[in-house]
């Protein structure tokens, strides 16, 4: 059995466990927080459950594979409800969409305030329907290593139809020219990394995965498909190791002999590495031994990091849904202060998401539990003042906006921003989403899985292909098994 030890338990660490597992390999795991899950540990305290990163489950159809592949079901591990609502967005007081999930009547909704749209939304979920196919079902299941890749029948035939250099901004604005709908349509991209404007149209596949796959929520929050990942790669084999930073990576004749943790020399044939790519090159391994410079890794565009917000409130609250979107204030103003000119939002559009009106489980019995965000530039100054004054900020506009108290009920409040991206993960720059999808940073052209430097090193996670998101993670664990695999038969 050759050994393969992987750096960090998130979920492309877990998933490429799993495969490399299931090939025969005998792994092992080294996670440097006491639990695995990466951005998607959970914590709780005062009676809720707190989630702490991801929270919104699209792409269906990517879990199920990931645990088909094993001869298992999500349902195996958890249970899946949709939600419908999908959610809500709100655009200023009394002033708010509810995006049911049945597409008739989303095509109804839609008609009601842009008359025309319904058809016009029907013919751009057709087009995204096929890039969605083409997108998740071939390009991102690719190890771009080279351009070659890409070139088979159905991409070579499909390259214009999945306009790779059209802007998604301009793209949305031939179908819809209602401000509420463009920003409906371009909120999904956001969570990409970039500007609409800087993202290609081959995206609009994110709406087919929004509109059409749906938005799911599984019972007992997003930490119970990390506890269903965990399952089965102990079921497959896998050794866990927690609160064990990695040291080093040692390297001999372009081979790494292992890695060090704890002043030992942990022996190993191949290494995956699922922690920060950026920190694993640039503090893990020799100058001599890494792909990128400090130059190439800032120069880099970046999505954004996010100022969290973990609140206990003791009452339910009215007039918001399991998902809500604040949008009550300029989009591209926001945008700009992220991407143009990157400085703390001077008025924000925030999310918020309240898992509890969904699931009793994650708040005490007539409790709410709210999870805010703000999303924010990487790399800011990070004071508690600033968090604090933010807190304020929004605190006051969802009071407004939805017509109620909320600050005098609050009984827990942990706020999670940038300096602890950087402390719990690593995390380059504090960001949280990996590097932004832009046309420059797409498949071939982000951070490479392979280091040449480092035959047996494969990189997997949000800084290298496919990209950010909680399905692209899963298939880049994936990908990189694959890549593990094929050189351990090789030796």
């Amino acid at each position: 059995m050759k050994k393969v030890d992987i750096i960090g338990g998130g979920y492309s660490g877990l998933a490429a466990a799993s495969y490399l597992a299931q090939s025969g390999a005998q792994v092992r795991i080294f996670e440097k927080n006491e639990s695995v899950g990466g951005r998607s540990r959970k914590f709780e305290s005062n009676g809720f459950m707190f989630d702490m990163g991801p929270s919104w489950y699209w792409m269906p159809d990517v879990f199920e594979t990931f645990f088909n592949d094993f001869g298992k079901t999500t349902s195996d591990y958890y249970e899946l409800v949709r939600l419908s609502p999908s959610y809500r967005v709100f655009f200023g007081q009394d002033d708010f969409i509810d995006l049911p999930a049945n597409l008739e009547e989303l095509y109804d909704t839609f008609e009601t305030i842009e008359k025309g749209s319904a058809d016009k939304l029907r013919k751009f979920l057709n087009d995204a329907a096929y890039k969605y196919n083409v997108g998740i079902n071939d390009l991102v299941q690719k190890p771009s290593k080279s351009l070659f890749e890409f070139a088979t029948f159905d991409v070579v035939k499909g390259v214009f139809r999945l306009q790779l250099f059209k802007s998604f901004s301009k793209y949305v604005r031939q179908y819809f020219s209602n401000p509420k709908l463009i920003q409906i349509i371009e909120f999904p991209v956001l969570f990409l990394g970039a500007k609409p404007e800087n993202i290609p149209a081959l995206y609009s596949l994110m709406n087919y995965a929004d509109i059409v796959g749906g938005t799911w929520y599984p019972m007992g929050g997003m930490h119970k498909v990390i506890e269903g990942m965990e399952s089965l790669a102990r079921e497959l084999g896998v050794e866990i190791h927690t609160n064990t930073p990695i040291e080093k990576i040692n390297v001999l004749d372009k081979k790494a002999q292992g890695l060090r943790a704890n002043g030992k020399l942990l022996n190993s044939e191949a290494i995956v590495a699922s922690a920060d790519y950026h920190f694993v090159e640039q503090n893990l391994l020799e100058q001599a031994h890494r792909k990128y410079d400090e130059d190439y890794w800032d120069s880099r565009i970046l999505a954004p990091s996010c100022l969290l917000y973990y609140v206990g409130v003791n009452k339910r609250l009215k007039n918001l849904l399991h998902h809500n979107l604040f949008f009550d204030k300029d989009f591209n103003q926001h945008a700009r202060e992220i991407y143009d000119t990157p400085k703390w939002p001077s008025n924000p559009l925030f999310y918020v998401c309240a898992p509890s009106i969904t699931d009793d489980s994650v708040a005490p019995e007539g409790h709410e539990n709210l999870f805010l965000l703000i999303p924010v530039a990487p790399d800011l100054p990070d004071t508690e003042a600033m968090r604090e004054q933010y807190f304020d900020l929004i605190l006051e506009r969802l009071e407004k906006l939805t017509g109620q108290s909320v600050k005098e009920n609050i009984i827990y409040n942990r706020s999670y921003s940038i300096k602890d991206f950087k402390s719990d993960y690593n995390a380059y720059k504090g960001n949280a989403y990996g590097l932004a999808n832009t046309l420059k940073q797409t498949a071939i052209l982000k951070p490479s899985m392979h280091n040449d430097k480092v035959k047996n090193l494969f990189y997997t996670g949000q800084l290298t292909v496919p990209g950010p998101g909680v399905p692209p993670s899963l298939i880049s664990g994936k990908i990189a098994a694959q890549e593990a695999i094929k050189f351990l038969k090789t030796t």
